[in-house]
Formats: C-alpha cells, sequence, structure tokens
C-alpha cells in the first residue's frame, strides 16, 4: 500500500469533506488519518488527509481529487508519504539549533531532508561536513546584501527547496526575500521580543527579573519576529538563576522549538492562515 497526504484550505462550504473522501475512495483510498479546522476569524476550511491506496500513480490520484473539490477553488497539495520535503537550513555562528535538526534528521525523528546548508561565517562547516550535507558560506555585508541574497535564491530553485529554517541566523532578510519565501521560511526566536530587544536578551531578562524564558518559531515575514506562529515553549525560573543560566535553558528551548517546528513542516501539518497558523498536531 502507498500512503498519501492530502492538504486543503479553501472558504469554508458544505460539501468539502464529502467530495475530497469521495475522491478518495474513488481510487481506492482508504482514510487513516484525517484533521480539520474551520478558522472563525477568516472562514476558512483547512484539512489534512491521510489514506492508503494500492496505486501507485500519483499524477492520476492528483487529477481525480483536483476534479472532485474544484468548485471550491481551494489551496491543494498531495504527495506521496514517503517523498521527503526538502529543507535549506541558514545558520551564523551559534550552532546548537543546526545540531539538533542534523541529529535528528540521522537519527530517523525527523522526517526531512537537509539538502544544504547557508552561513554567513565559516564556524559551523565541520560540524555540517560531519554530517555529509553541502555547506555554502556566503558572507553579508551592507553592500554585498542584495548579491548575497541572489546567491540564496539561486540555491533555492537549483536545490529544489519546499522550506528555509533559519536556525540562528543573525541577518534580517529584506523584504523582497521575505516575499519570496511567504510561507515557507520558519524562524527561531526567544519569546522575549518584543518586550526585550536588541543584544543580550538573557541578560536584559535577569535583571527584570522575569519568571519564565521561553522560545517561539514562527514564519518569517517583512516585520521581524511578527511572523505567524508555529510553536512555543516556555520553562519556569526562579531568581537564583544567573544569567548564564537563562542562556543554556534558552538555547534547550530553541532547539526542541525549532525541530518541533520543522517536523509539523515537513509532515505537512501547518495551514497558514491570515496571521494564524493551524497546527495539526500529532
Amino acid at each position: 500500500m502507498t500512503i498519501y497526504v492530502v492538504t486543503l484550505r479553501c472558504a469554508d462550504r458544505p460539501g468539502i469533506v464529502l467530495a475530497t473522501s469521495t475522491a478518495i475512495a474513488s481510487v481506492g483510498g482508504n482514510i487513516v488519518e484525517n484533521d480539520q479546522f474551520t478558522d472563525p476569524v477568516t472562514s476558512q476550511f483547512c484539512m489534512r488527509t491521510r489514506f492508503e491506496t494500492v496505486s501507485e500513480d500519483l499524477d492520476a490520484i492528483r487529477d481525480v481529487i483536483v476534479v472532485a473539490v474544484a468548485t471550491f477553488e481551494p489551496d491543494l497539495t498531495i504527495r506521496r508519504e514517503d517523498t521527503r520535503r526538502r529543507a535549506l537550513v541558514m545558520v551564523s555562528q551559534y550552532d546548537h539549533c543546526l545540531a539538533e535538526l542534523l541529529y535528528r534528521r540521522d537519527s530517523g525523528d525527523l522526517p526531512l531532508d537537509i539538502v544544504a546548508v547557508v552561513s554567513n561565517h565559516p564556524h559551523c562547516a565541520q560540524l555540517v561536513a560531519r554530517h555529509a550535507v553541502p555547506y555554502y558560506e556566503i558572507p553579508v555585508t551592507p553592500t554585498t546584501k542584495t548579491s548575497a541574497e541572489d546567491e540564496v535564491r539561486e540555491l533555492l530553485a537549483l536545490l529544489h527547496v519546499d522550506f528555509v529554517i533559519l536556525a540562528r541566523y543573525m541577518q534580517v532578510l529584506s523584504e523582497s526575500l521575505c516575499a519570496d519565501l511567504a510561507g515557507r521560511a520558519v524562524n527561531i526566536h526567544h519569546s522575549f521580543l518584543p518586550g526585550f530587544k536588541g543584544a543580550r536578551p538573557y541578560h536584559q531578562a535577569y535583571e527584570r527579573g522575569v519568571k519564565l524564558i521561553g522560545a517561539t518559531a514562527h514564519f518569517v515575514t517583512g516585520e521581524l519576529n511578527e511572523g505567524p506562529i508555529i510553536d512555543q515553549d516556555v520553562v519556569r525560573v526562579t531568581h537564583a538563576r544567573r544569567p548564564d543560566d537563562l542562556v543554556t535553558l534558552g538555547r534547550d528551548l530553541e532547539r526542541s522549538v525549532l525541530a518541533r517546528a520543522a517536523r509539523l513542516l515537513a509532515e505537512d501539518r501547518v495551514a497558514l492562515v491570515g496571521q494564524r497558523t493551524v497546527v495539526f498536531s500529532q
């Protein structure tokens, strides 16, 4: 049996589930997992369906489903589940998030192909080499920013990249590149933003005596750290924690939150609805 994953997003109307399930049944499909939600703010209907069938003809199955739901004018994707999404990771000097992604990929916990790593520094080259992933060092300065982003665009096209993961990439992407990557790029940041902006956020938090620290994974938009949220987590801290303790705890959160967000994207579990996300968790 071959397992397929279908995602669908459109304006909510009666009959969407019926049309989709009828089409799946007509190709001999058996639904093994289904999640759906209608967003009350936008009235957008979102659905993710996994089904199995003996047919291995992806194009034929896609044609049947597309015709069946055409009247709803949906944004629709369908793929074989064993066709893994392709990701390009961008990183600067901090390697903790990158190391987590590479480890989880190698251990089989992250069903994602990391096809390349791009960095504006050489620091992570040896780590990436140990995992047999191509490493591209593309320095960024105020005068080379445009040409550097053009190099990234060329890589995205050459490697047929589905998603970009900013794993502590300490450069602000231009509005133009953000627009090109809309709904396809995820970033990680400490959850103090926008309350503790600028350098040394954990030290600022320590000085204010925070009781919670956290991390947030979100889609990248032209507005810095304001994109739709995919995943978050927090940990409680006390007055006894020093700034270095907060940094350590924060890095642990950043690793796990970004890895979870990457897995959700890899499994087509995230639907972008306006400024919000619908996340179909396992």
